[in-house]
């Protein structure tokens, strides 16, 4: 099985959960990436319910309006029912790399506010332990050299990922060579450097559940 029925699959089971919801009408939260767009693909199944979306990326606002799916601002809507979204990585956690995309100061708040967050991945996005898939930091332009010197004290090789600007108009550091055995603790380190605006660990709002999509079917991991 390929990797991108694998993550039909897994998109597919997603809407499930979120169609069980008992809310006549849903306010979602919606990620960025290839995983994300195969539910966003979905979500005209369930259309009649959803009364408003917020979205992490510019991108995945621009194809929720081309399905006719309404896009809201955060600051309107106040608490979202469910978020849905991907991830670079996942441990048993239920702790998070996110940012491949470069929109994880997004959603990093959409999933602040949602009262459920469902993460979607492949099955290869299970690992032991975090840090294998290089940590992106989102930086003020200022003051990229100066994280990623401070990023280098910390054990990590940070690179610039060049010609890439955020939604918010920064730039990213992709952090090589760390292995993550304390999310949450690094997570907030990192956030503390100045000119930090986010890092990729989701370790302080972890996922709520993750659905793998493997050989075998979906797999779904819930905390403990």
């Amino acid at each position: 099985m390929d990797q991108q029925t694998l993550k039909e699959h897994v998109a597919a089971a997603a809407l499930e959960r979120v169609a069980a919801l008992p809310n006549d009408q849903l306010v979602l939260g919606i990620g960025t990436g290839s995983t994300a767009e195969c539910f966003i693909r979905l979500l005209p199944q369930i259309k009649s319910r959803i009364e408003m979306t917020v979205s992490s990326s510019e991108r995945t606002a621009t194809l929720l309006g081309e399905l006719g799916i309404p896009v809201g601002d955060l600051n309107s809507v106040g608490v979202l029912d469910a978020y849905i979204d991907g991830a670079d990585e996942t441990n048993d956690q239920l702790q998070l790399i996110k940012g491949g995309g470069a929109a994880l100061t997004r959603e990093k708040i959409v999933a602040a506010a949602a009262e459920v967050f469902i993460c979607i991945a492949d099955g290869s996005k299970r690992v032991g332990t975090l840090g294998a898939f290089p940590l992106p930091i989102e930086v003020i332009p200022m003051a990229r050299s100066y994280v990623a010197r401070e990023l280098v004290k910390l054990g990590g090789q940070p690179i610039w990922r060049e010609g890439v600007i955020t939604d918010n108009g920064n730039v990213i550091l992709d952090v090589h060579g760390l292995s993550i055995d304390n999310a949450l603790a690094l997570e907030g380190q990192i956030n503390q450097i100045t000119g930090v605006v986010c890092n990729g660990l989701f370790a302080r709002r972890p996922a709520d559940c993750v659905l793998l999509g493997t050989a075998h079917g979906v797999e779904v991991l819930t905390p403990g």
